[in-house]
């Protein structure tokens, strides 16, 4: 056998030896304290947390700090505080997370909100988007003096550093079920996987109210529902205020030229809603899950081209600022109403990582149908020029 060949058959034995070892103390690297608390069946509940809005979640207070986090369809989570145990006969399919939880892997990029909005930025010590994904700031920071560090998107994540940085919990969005050996080898690594959910509450306010799950999660619950009640007061105006007779369509145009628009019980017609406004497709369904629908262009035409209001979602196209940089991509859009009134606007970038700035959005989209010259705005600017 030649020398060369001998190196790499030994490189590979090493490599292969190696993560043999690796995986075979994860089954060792307990993911809880030993269960040495009360009895699970003594503890008695000292409050449910009340939520408004939000569906995909509950949060119940027992005795003695612990605090029982519910995601259908993702699990069951104990938090327990510090200095306290694990309790005695916990249910099979309830996980314990141990605070301080402050090594955290973010795969859910809409999640850094939350930990922004409480300041534990810090918590995350790893994350699944590298610098250049991140429109958050506090983010990028962290990545840059490396308190944060990249380990690997969600698919693929770098389980060697993961497993090195005994990271005490991975927060995961659903395209994680796309990849389920991900999670399964996460969780043999000792690591919990918390799947979270806020994308599929329907109501803009519940996916805000997602920051109570974090809160609970770093021991700032009370803070958390401080922190919503204080964005949901600011929108409580509005909706004590008449209807505007105001049409808005929400869309964005896809490289193939079909364009996306939300389904009418999405979240984002009830932001149109409760800003003042009518969603310009008040029917729109398909036999699908996803909360988007993509039609033709003549279709669009149709259902569109008479709304007031044009709000183009550059989440996943880009951001636009001009007039002619929006017909570039469709000459047909020159005939709607409010291409030719010069009433369409655009989304920043960041908005899908800013889910804390839902209510922010409301105001914006109240002010743009009942204001002529509602001046600077958070997460709307209009596209400027004429239609030529």
């Amino acid at each position: 056998m030649k020398p060369m060949m001998k190196k790499l058959l030994c490189l590979l034995l090493f490599m292969s030896l190696a993560l043999g070892i690796l995986l075979g103390c994860a089954g060792k690297r307990p993911i809880a304290r030993e269960a040495t608390g009360p009895d699970w069946s003594s503890l008695t509940v000292r409050r449910q947390v009340p939520l408004q809005s939000a569906t995909q979640f509950s949060l119940t207070e027992y005795d003695q700090g612990y605090t029982l986090l519910d995601i259908p369809t993702s699990g069951r989570f104990l938090l327990v505080p510090e200095g306290v145990s694990v309790p005695k006969g916990l249910d099979e399919d309830i996980v314990p997370l141990l605070a301080p939880l402050d090594r955290m892997y973010l795969a859910a990029t809409s999640a850094m909100d939350f930990f922004r909005a409480l300041n534990c930025v810090g918590d995350i010590r790893l994350s699944g988007t590298d610098k250049s994904g991140w429109y958050i700031e506090e983010a990028k920071e962290a990545l840059e003096n490396g308190s944060m560090v990249f380990a690997g998107k969600y698919s693929a994540p770098d389980y060697e550093l993961i497993f090195a940085e005994k990271c005490d919990l991975a927060i995961e969005s659903t395209m994680i079920y796309h990849s389920p050996e991900v999670k399964e080898q996460l969780e043999k690594l000792g690591v919990p996987v918390l799947v979270e959910r806020s994308s599929y509450e329907q109501d803009p306010l519940g996916r805000m109210e997602w920051v109570k799950v974090y809160g609970a999660l770093v021991g700032k619950l009370s803070e958390a529902e401080a922190l919503f009640d204080q964005e949901v007061s600011a929108v409580a105006p509005l909706l004590d205020q008449p209807r505007t007779d105001k049409t808005v369509a929400f869309f964005y145009i896809t490289t193939t030229g079909t364009v996306n628009v939300r389904k009418s019980d999405d979240y984002v017609p009830r932001m149109i809603a409760l800003a003042g406004g009518t969603y310009a497709f008040p029917d729109l369904s398909s036999g699908s899950a996803l909360s988007t629908v993509n039609m033709t262009m003549e279709s669009f035409y149709d259902g569109a081209r008479d709304a007031d209001l044009l709000i183009y979602n550059s989440t996943i196209d880009g951001e636009l600022f001009t007039l002619d940089e929006l017909l570039q991509k469709s000459a047909f859009l020159k005939d709607f109403k409010a291409v030719q009134n010069g009433n369409v606007w655009c989304t920043g970038k960041n908005l899908f990582q800013e889910p804390m700035g839902l209510g922010k959005l409301i105001l914006d989209m109240h002010r743009v149908l009942t204001e002529d010259a509602p001046g600077e705005l958070t997460y709307l600017h209009k596209l400027t020029g004429g239609a030529n």
